[in-house]
């Protein structure tokens, strides 16, 4: 995607290169990562391999002996992320990794209408690399994501925060008790694939064909796949997912993000950790690479990778917001070298908000962040509702043409002014406002309702998100019913 707007082919000739690395100012340069940063091939590798531990160390949220799930696309990104684990686990590695590493993939193509025997091949290309590095895989099918528990969509509670030795503690105590922190090939375990049945990638197919736009088709599938991949990790007994982002695909996310509206859960889905699910916490070592210098290290030290493609595959540049972002992005980084970056270290500032959702109550269905609905008048989402009930106002002509319609006596209040009506006392059904979102959208986050609501219906999908909307929903009718009688919560004064 990014190799041909960025001509990686030319900065590789010698004669455009300077002739000494800038770090070791003896072997002939072999690569220009940016002007003036001129690297040898060994020096090279060797800022490569110190960039990933610098990232892992510098945020120490992984420990010792801790198992960690690499969810492997077989793009280059996150195959140059396997080989990084690969390269801290050897035996010759002079810092190693001290984590246990596994391996699963996500299998879209159904998703995509990929045939079987395609889909097999693909498989088979990438059990070939996972065998090669000795790590427990497994191989997952999107399909999979239709059998989900509905426990996948609440926020576990997680560990507690460690107190600031802990992890220089964990190191000591791992180094005394001789711990191994490689996965021999002896230890290597593979989990067969489980069938996928045809009736499954059509209700697949199904799901992401009644979104009207191929935007949100691509957040209902990142949804749907985040969603495998936490309950992957959970049922294996991870508690961290390492993802292959690179620094050029978060500009592009933080961008496309906030023209989705998804400004409020900026930091979740381009920070370095992200732990919305409480107990799975998701890492993203990769970010402080561009998708240049992963295609240079990978091309130069054969790091294997298998092309599988999307739901954007040849398509036009305005057929998604976020095809169009990612096609403005590598342009405009093509001409000014510095635009990923600078949106890059935007991102490094945000910060989430420290909300009170408890265990996945107050938070999006979907996503499952923090509500960002509860907003007040005077706001940014206010005026948005606002302007979008206007535009849907009928002109005063059309009103006087349209048939004036009366609901009966038995249904409504407005007979004997002051009973109650057929909605129970949730209204009176002719002086219900029309602003109310559908009860499934009110346990929506503002992005997640513009999802839900190109798509042509709601029914298609998946069960665990239906049964746990019907609960969330039924918990909140109750609560509305016997809200005279609770306590509510006061703020402690001081």
């Amino acid at each position: 995607m990014c190799q041909v707007e960025e001509e990686y082919h030319g900065p590789l000739l010698r004669e455009e290169l300077p002739r000494q690395c800038v770090k070791c100012k003896e072997a002939s340069a072999a690569v220009v990562i940016r002007a003036g940063d001129a690297y040898c091939r060994g020096c090279f590798k060797e800022y490569f391999i110190h960039k990933f531990r610098a990232m892992l160390g510098k945020n120490r949220l992984i420990f010792p002996g801790e198992k960690v799930l690499l969810a492997v696309s077989g793009g280059p990104s996150s195959c140059s992320m396997l080989s990084q684990v690969q390269e801290g686990l050897s035996q010759n590695a002079h810092k190693k990794l001290r984590f246990l590493p596994g391996i699963v993939y996500i299998d879209e193509g159904g998703a995509v209408g990929q045939s079987v025997e395609h889909r097999q091949r693909t498989v088979e290309e990438l059990r070939a690399v996972f065998r090669a590095t000795g790590f427990p895989f497994l191989m997952v099918p999107l399909e999979q994501v239709l059998d989900l528990p509905s426990s996948v969509v609440l926020s576990a509670p997680g560990a507690p925060e460690q107190e600031a030795g802990a992890y220089k503690a964990a190191v000591d105590h791992f180094l005394l008790s001789d711990g191994s922190s490689g996965v021999t090939a002896g230890q290597q375990q593979e989990t067969p694939p489980p069938e996928v049945q045809e009736a499954h990638t059509h209700s697949l197919q199904r799901l992401l064909g009644s979104a009207r736009t191929l935007t949100a088709r691509e957040e209902l599938l990142n949804i749907l796949r985040q969603h495998l991949l936490v309950h992957t990790a959970r049922s294996a007994g991870y508690s961290k997912v390492m993802l292959g982002d690179s620094c050029t695909r978060l500009a592009v996310k933080l961008l496309s993000s906030i023209s989705l509206g998804r400004g409020a859960q900026l930091a979740h889905d381009t920070g370095f950790s992200d732990s919305r699910y409480g107990d799975t916490i998701l890492v993203r070592p990769m970010r402080d690479y561009s998708a240049k210098e992963i295609a240079y290290y990978n091309r130069m030290f054969s790091v294997p990778s298998v092309f599988t493609a999307g739901l954007d595959t040849k398509t036009a540049d305005k057929s998604s917001i976020q095809h169009l972002t990612e096609s403005f992005v590598i342009k405009l980084q093509a001409n000014f070298p510095s635009t990923v970056s600078t949106i890059y270290r935007t991102s490094e500032k945000l910060q989430s908000c420290k909300g009170s959702a408890s265990a996945g109550r107050d938070r999006c269905l979907l996503c499952v962040c923090a509500l960002d609905t509860a907003a007040e008048n005077a706001s940014a989402f206010s005026a948005t509702l606002i302007s979008e009930q206007l535009s849907q106002t009928k002109s005063p002509e059309e009103s006087r043409q349209a048939p004036e319609w009366t609901a009966p006596a038995s249904q409504c209040c407005s007979i004997v002014r002051g009973e109650l009506c057929g909605n129970r006392g949730r209204g009176c059904c002719s002086s219900a406002k029309a602003s109310e979102p559908p009860p499934l959208r009110s346990l929506l986050c503002y992005s997640c309702q513009l999802t839900i609501k190109d798509m042509s219906s709601e029914e298609v999908l998946p069960q665990y998100i239906l049964s746990e909307a019907e609960t969330r929903l039924r918990r909140s009718q109750l609560r509305e019913e016997i809200r005279d009688f609770l306590l509510e919560d006061e703020a402690d004064e001081g």
